[in-house]
């Protein structure tokens, strides 16, 4: 549910800018929303207390209109408002997610999750980025590389929704399935 509310605050979010001025905006916009999201986690009092079910939503609004009238551009302003009003202030984060993913795909920016068992070289990781470069139709890449032994060898890599899984474990996995099967039938 909270995926589901997420996607259609964040495309809501991004339709508006679009409109306001095309992908200029768009992007202005998230450079606005990254720098938001620093002073979000600078101050996790403010967090708490729009969080906390004992406010009133037009209290939450009035501290809004108080602490980022004037200071962040209005449109920014009224969605952080309309966020409170609809009690959505705890998917704020989620939103803000899908928003980014909808200007870095209009921008063609993919990015990529990348876990393997054991630390890349540089060049195994420029080999990686090219590949997804090559077949993903991106113009960049954002690479995020993490190891995990559990995986034993192979990768796994996440783009969006897309996964592919190449890790050793994973195969093991299915030729388990496979010889459970065979042992049963």
């Amino acid at each position: 549910m909270a995926k589901l509310v997420s996607k259609i605050y964040g495309e809501a979010l991004f339709e508006a800018a679009m409109e306001e001025g095309g992908p200029g905006r768009a992007a202005q916009l998230l450079e606005e929303i990254d720098a938001l999201r620093g002073i979000l986690a600078q101050n996790p009092g403010f967090d708490g207390l729009m969080r906390h079910p004992a406010i009133p939503k037009q209290e939450k609004i009035q501290v809004i209109k108080n602490v980022f009238g004037g200071r962040i551009s209005r449109e920014l302003e009224n969605f952080l408002e309309l966020a409170a009003s609809k009690e959505r202030y705890r998917e704020l984060d989620a939103i803000f997610d899908c928003y980014t993913d909808l200007v870095k795909a209009q921008q063609k920016v993919g990015i990529a999750h990348v876990a393997t068992a054991v630390e890349l070289t540089q060049g195994q990781k420029n080999a990686v980025e090219a590949k997804l470069l090559e077949t993903g139709g991106y113009q960049r890449m954002e690479m995020d590389y993490s190891v995990q032994p559990e995986l034993i060898g192979g990768m796994v890599i996440r783009i969006g929704d897309r996964v592919v899984d190449s890790s050793i474990r994973t195969k093991l996995e299915g030729l388990t399935k496979q010889l459970l099967q065979i042992q049963l039938g």
